[in-house]
């Protein structure tokens, strides 16, 4: 007979076994989501700094207003109350390179910089040199289409990390970015928040291959907030008819 190992959940008849605990007794009521979803990451249960951080990254990720997965999730909502499943779907299907993906691309790009040259312990050169090897390509992070002046959660996320004892090399390395970028780029770009989420995901050892899928796991819980706000306050059925009823029809484009 195969036997199929796993360290996550099991049953049996009278217990369910979770990461080696007793789902009841030792994590219901004992171990926050946020912990739980770290731990079940790593297989390795955070510290409390750890964890305090990572919820953080879950805060500042949850929800910003009516973006477009927020808004694909109401329509979705609109055209299938019954599905909620699709309307959270359909939100989260619509996290790619533009929303939410940053904080994947940042993790990513920083590790590479960070595995290739750490441990360093000049990192404004480090930054430097990094900068002008993009030349003209996008550094992930760098820039907000809204907080031109500063992203507010980036100054949080590092003090948090700094009181915990956290910063990394990849937060060292973002840090550094934003002070030395003016002197290539002859402009002053803000870090924002999604890309400083990335730094510290890696920064705590999260499988860079799952970063967006902690975005995505905070973003869950802002579409159900967006839902629930829908089914309170609705608005789906305004922004269709804004555009249904101001559509204009032309000519096809010819070739």
């Amino acid at each position: 007979m195969t036997v199929y190992e796993t360290a996550l959940g099991s049953s049996t008849p009278d217990t369910i076994t979770l990461l080696g605990q007793d789902l009841a007794r030792d994590v219901m009521g004992t171990v926050g989501f946020g912990e739980l979803a770290f731990w079940l990451a790593t297989q390795r249960r955070p510290s409390p700094g750890e964890t305090r951080l990572f919820e953080a990254v879950l805060a500042a990720l949850a929800d910003h207003g009516f973006t477009p997965t927020a808004i694909v999730s109401r329509l979705t909502f609109l055209s299938a109350p019954d599905s909620v499943q699709g309307a959270l779907a359909a939100g989260l299907l619509g996290g790619g390179s533009r929303f939410l993906g940053v904080t994947e691309d940042a993790g990513r790009f920083l590790n590479s910089v960070v595995s290739a040259h750490a441990p360093r312990e000049d990192w404004d050169a480090l930054a430097l040199e990094t900068v002008r090897a993009q030349g003209k390509a996008r550094i992930p992070g760098l820039g907000h289409h809204v907080h031109k002046n500063g992203d507010p959660r980036t100054p949080r996320l590092f003090e948090i990390a700094e009181e915990e004892g956290l910063i990394g090399p990849h937060l060292s390395l973002f840090a550094a970015i934003g002070r030395v970028h003016p002197q290539v780029l002859g402009k002053t770009l803000p870090l924002n928040g999604a890309g400083t989420c990335g730094a510290v995901l890696a920064d705590l050892g999260l499988p860079l291959e799952l970063l967006r899928g902690f975005a995505l796991l905070a973003r869950t819980a802002g579409l159900i907030g967006q839902l629930a706000e829908e089914l309170r306050n609705p608005v789906a059925n305004q922004i269709f008819l804004s555009v249904d009823t101001n559509t204009r029809s032309v000519a096809p484009v010819e070739e």
